[in-house]
């Protein structure tokens, strides 16, 4: 059985029933609610894997690649830019569409619908397209929308998406009636609403969302530091 633990934000850690680690958009030291720090990934990281380049995604990621011995999977300019820049080899570069096995499972990019900033020390000449992740991991198949608008093509993922996580904070990302739709279009068995709270300007109510959702999918609302087992 594999565990996912919400650190706040769209930050998400990945554990697989045979202990492989990752984590999905670090954002942490500045991030106001965020239950944790790096240090907490300091005893075992293997994977790092990035929606898109915005700060409030990659925060921690550059600073955690050069304290763990973790593996990169990321779009091929933000690989770029890690071992160009930053000096780590150890990557793994995709593109929206394309699918890759990985010893702990496979992973898709998918589309998502945002701004394409690299933020970080000499990423000025760096810009990327910004993805969702399709994850099979233990026999489930979860996927972190990253930050996107609702999409006509959320409808392709309609029957191979057993856990969604889904934005919506509203004003950079879906609110909580686009995710609403999304859910009506992915149909997927569970959402666990992220990227919403973080600050006022992306301030929303949960309960409203599941209210919105309910029965059509059950609502999992994760507080920082909570576990959901699957």
């Amino acid at each position: 059985m594999g565990k996912l633990v919400f650190h706040g934000h769209a930050c998400v850690e990945i554990v697989t029933g045979d202990g492989t680690r990752m984590v999905i958009d670090p954002f942490l030291t500045d991030n106001p609610v965020a239950d944790v720090g790096r240090e907490h990934f300091h005893d075992r990281l293997d994977y790092v894997l990035l929606t898109h380049g915005h700060f409030d995604h990659v925060a921690d990621a550059w600073p955690l690649l050069g304290e763990v011995d973790a593996t990169l999977i990321a779009s091929f300019e933000i690989v770029s830019y890690a071992q160009a820049v930053l000096g780590h080899p150890k990557a793994h570069a995709m593109h929206i569409g394309g699918g890759h096995d990985f010893p702990f499972g496979r992973v898709k990019m998918t589309p998502a619908l945002h701004g394409g900033q690299v933020a970080g020390d000499g990423a000025e000449g760096y810009t990327t397209v910004p993805a969702g992740l399709l994850l099979t991991v233990d026999g489930c198949r979860i996927y972190h929308a990253g930050d996107t608008a609702l999409i006509a093509d959320m409808a392709l993922l309609e029957g191979q998406v057993d856990v969604a996580l889904l934005p919506i904070g509203d004003n950079f990302t879906m609110g909580p009636a686009d995710a609403a739709r999304a859910v009506d279009m992915i149909k997927p068995r569970t959402v666990i609403p992220i990227h919403y709270g973080t600050w006022p300007l992306i301030d929303q109510d949960p309960e409203a969302f599941r209210a919105r959702v309910e029965p059509k999918a059950e609502v999992v609302v994760l507080r920082p530091g909570d576990v959901y087992e699957f």
